[in-house]
């Protein structure tokens, strides 16, 4: 089958537009979470999406609609992680683990409870982004503006709270608004991810395309931009890869974004090298 005929397909083509959508997303999160030493809150969400689809199939409700009814979960969630993360007894990525290991645990008894790992939880465990549909495709869309927006508005604001949070709120910017918008968003596009790498690969959209381009020593705004184009390269080379081997696309659209990362850390440490 040729590449134009893949391409012809209805689902093929909402997967790719879902996941480029989400990809972007995510490596723009991303770049603010690296650079706060905060990216393991992907890994974190990703363990509390697992609980709410969970408690999402165990209640009944249709999978059509398992997105939408495990978003205000993951969300609450996020927000007990920014609160845990501003007490000064407990740590980030204490605060992260502690919310983390709750809907992991959650998600197992309930498993268990409704007789194993059955068919649906399977597929959102390791993904499975050509059964993207309509609603997801929408609420990826309104996201990625959304995320878009917030960026652009508050960029000088997200700018000085990334690289010191004490000194922008000496400033009077408000750290907390700042930061409660970015946890929420992160939530939001952690749910839509499942679809894309699956639950278990989610943090790898915020963390790789982000770790790819803060190699290259650019300016802050090219971090973000040049994290952007990795991302969205990873996911069409990956579902066009996985289609064509018969690969799961989740998997394989993180290996590219591994391979990518490889060969700019490569490429980084030739020159610094030949520099030398």
């Amino acid at each position: 089958m040729s590449l134009g005929e893949i391409l012809s397909f209805a689902f093929v083509q909402r997967a790719m537009l879902a996941g480029v959508l989400i990809a972007a997303v995510c490596s723009i999160l991303g770049v603010f979470l690296v650079l706060r030493r905060m990216s393991l809150i992907g890994d974190g969400l990703a363990h509390i999406t697992f609980g709410s689809v969970a408690v999402v199939l165990f209640i009944g409700i249709s999978p059509l609609y398992i997105t939408l009814a495990a978003l205000p979960l993951v969300m609450i969630s996020s927000l007990a992680i920014l609160k845990l993360t501003r007490s000064k007894k407990i740590h980030g990525d204490a605060a992260i683990g502690i919310v983390s290991s709750i809907g992991i645990a959650v998600g197992i008894v309930l498993a268990s409870l409704s007789g194993g790992y059955n068919v649906d939880l399977f597929s959102y465990l390791f993904g499975n982004i050509l059964t993207v549909n309509q609603t997801e495709l929408l609420l990826s869309f309104i996201l990625f503006i959304i995320v878009i927006c917030y960026v652009i508005y508050f960029y000088h604001d997200l700018f000085a709270v990334t690289f010191d949070e004490e000194l922008a709120r000496s400033m009077g910017i408000k750290t907390k608004r700042i930061n409660i918008l970015l946890f929420i968003l992160t939530a939001v596009a952690a749910v839509l991810a499942m679809k894309v790498t699956g639950i278990m690969l989610v943090s790898a959209l915020l963390i790789l395309p982000p770790l790819t381009s803060l190699q290259l020593s650019i300016s802050f705004r090219m971090t973000i931009i040049v994290s952007v184009i990795f991302a969205i390269l990873s996911v069409i080379c990956g579902i066009i890869v996985s289609f064509l081997l018969n690969l799961p696309a989740g998997g394989t659209i993180v290996i590219i974004n591994v391979i990518f990362l490889l060969i700019i850390f490569g490429i980084s440490r030739c020159k610094n090298n030949l520099g030398k």
